[in-house]
């Protein structure tokens, strides 16, 4: 009896692992990329559908190496999509065609990272081709039917294929980078007619054709009026804008409103609409002038605000005709007449956990730790942080979720971590998001973990009040705390973990990006987590709005 028991339980449990082989037949995971065809594996494998493709990889040289370990993102294109380019340049056979040309269009169809369609927004892709031009991703609806469209040229056929070294996107299209300025963009569009010649008569049309060397200062970002824009405003010529504009009759002087209108219409850097929406004001090349920046309802509003009591309506950013990539930035139209005029301090809720060069790595924005190491002194990984080199302080640590009241709380689910005072490094820097000129209380947003002290310093001028970055919040109401300078500053129930310390006012004298020291005051040195800052004017409230896990505020 006991053997035919223990005959039945093994026969049982070799049902059951049957059971279990058979069900992750259906759902098998490769661990090991030397199990699945490479990049240049899968074409071969589908020579009717992306021959023409294979035939420029191998005169270019790229299937070597795109058939080898890495980790890319292919946009591959389909024979019907190679010929339809193929017909545009008027070559016969992929040999025949310009040999630089097919390196860049290879280069331009690669990103040097995975990315799925889960990463694709309305928008820049983060992560930009090997041939330095970003993606834009959208979507587009024919037919009744959704599906993905890439750089306005091309539609997606089928996506997220997995291989061995990355992920494979199949399109209908060739992709072609960008091969004008700028400037030649919106010429060759007699949509932009009046705008162009405002370019060319203030001097700017030079500055928007030219492509720097310098890749620091290439990149431009331009917001254009159509003329129908201006007709709108009562401009429906060059002749009248100006009569507008140039009280001084010469519109190269910076002093005249016409060369005003333009610089303010013209931003320093590369911000696609991905970009813009991360800010609340941008500065423009008009001094100490910003635009300001509302997402409602996923449309981007520029210039709404409330003066007096009274709201001045904006210019809503036109998304079809936006996002427009060039050999020297990116243009957007504006579907309105705006110009600069004076802005009141405007609060600003700055998450200092975001920046170009941790939102630029989507495997790790807002999803996982990464460490922005500084081997040498002159070595800048991050160009808004600088802190005092020490080889015990080699690194500043972008921190996502977790457990434990350190992260659970934090907003975005993120913070930065940095070493800090004995034997660490005795100061961090931190450059502001553009701050409009005024007066402002300022609060720093830390979780508190390990007695280190510091002083806050904006812009070199010593804050009111020192701080410790393991001070706890004392109890009290919203308002009683508040008038002893703290206050919570996120809706989630941290434990008085998660404070914000008003260290003093500072009175803002110049618009633009403003310079946040801390400087260690011989209290401790161990790790601290700063999460965010908040400049908010004087005469605003500054207990709300506080901020959800998910970044959205709440004004109760």
């Amino acid at each position: 009896m006991k053997k035919k028991i223990i005959l039945l339980q093994l026969l049982l449990i070799a049902v059951i692992t049957v059971g279990i082989m058979t069900g992750c037949k259906k759902n098998k995971y490769t661990l090991s990329t030397t199990e699945d065809v490479n990049i240049t594996g899968f074409i071969d494998k589908n020579p009717d559908s992306f021959s023409l493709f294979r035939e420029i990889l191998e005169v270019t040289g790229s299937s070597s190496f795109l058939n080898a370990y890495g980790d890319y993102t292919c946009f591959v294109v389909t024979n019907q999509g190679v010929k339809r380019w193929m017909d545009s340049v008027g070559v016969t056979s992929i040999p025949a065609a310009n040999l630089n040309t097919l390196k860049d269009l290879v280069r331009f169809h690669l990103l040097n990272d995975t990315v799925s369609t889960g990463q694709f927004t309305d928008g820049k892709l983060a992560t930009p081709t090997m041939y330095g031009q970003y993606l834009v991703t959208g979507a587009a609806f024919v037919n009744g039917i959704s599906s993905y469209t890439v750089n306005r040229q091309a539609s997606m056929l089928r996506s997220n294929i997995k291989v061995g070294n990355g992920i494979i996107h199949v399109i209908d299209r060739m992709l072609t980078p960008a091969a004008k300025t700028i400037a030649q963009q919106l010429e060759a569009n007699p949509d932009y007619s009046i705008f162009v010649q405002v370019m060319k008569e203030t001097g700017y049309y030079t500055m928007l054709n030219t492509v720097e060397t310098d890749t620091s200062k290439r990149w431009l970002t331009v917001i254009a009026e159509t003329n129908k824009a201006l007709a709108d405003s009562g401009y429906n010529n060059y002749a009248s804008l100006k009569a507008k504009y140039s009280q001084t009759g010469n519109p190269t002087n910076p002093k005249d409103s016409l060369h005003m209108y333009m610089a303010y219409h013209i931003m320093s850097g590369l911000y696609f609409l991905g970009d813009i929406i991360n800010f609340s004001t941008q500065l423009t090349l008009l001094p100490e002038e910003v635009m300001s920046i509302k997402l409602v309802n996923q449309n981007i509003i520029l210039n709404e605000n409330e003066f007096n009591g009274v709201l001045e309506k904006g210019v809503l950013l036109e998304r079809l005709t936006s996002d427009n990539s060039a050999t020297n930035g990116v243009w957007h139209t504006a579907t309105g007449h705006t110009m600069a005029k004076y802005r009141k301090p405007t609060a600003v809720y700055w998450d200092v956990a975001m920046f170009p060069e941790i939102m630029n790595q989507p495997a790790y924005f807002r999803k996982a730790y990464l460490a922005f190491n500084r081997p040498t002194a002159a070595d800048r990984p991050v160009a808004s942080i600088d802190w005092e080199y020490n080889t015990n302080t080699p690194s500043i640590n972008y921190e996502y979720g977790g457990t434990g009241t350190l992260n659970i709380f934090n907003v975005f689910w993120d913070h930065l971590s940095f070493h800090f005072g004995n034997n660490r490094a005795k100061w961090i820097e931190f450059t502001s998001p553009p701050i409009i000129k005024g007066k402002y209380k300022v609060w720093i947003c830390y979780v508190a973990q390990n007695s280190v002290g510091a002083d806050v310093l904006i812009n070199g001028l010593p804050m009111q009040r020192s701080m410790n970055f393991n001070e706890y919040m004392p109890a009290g109401t919203p308002e009683e705390r508040e008038s002893i300078g703290w206050k919570n500053y996120t809706t989630a129930a941290s434990p008085n973990r998660h404070n914000s310390r008003l260290v003093g006012i500072v009175d803002i004298l110049t618009t633009g990006k403003q310079v946040v020291r801390f400087q260690h005051n011989g209290t401790g040195g161990q790790v601290c987590r700063l999460d965010m800052i908040h400049f908010i004017p004087v005469e605003e409230n500054q207990i709300y709005p506080r901020f959800a896990v998910d970044g959205t505020p709440s004004w109760q």
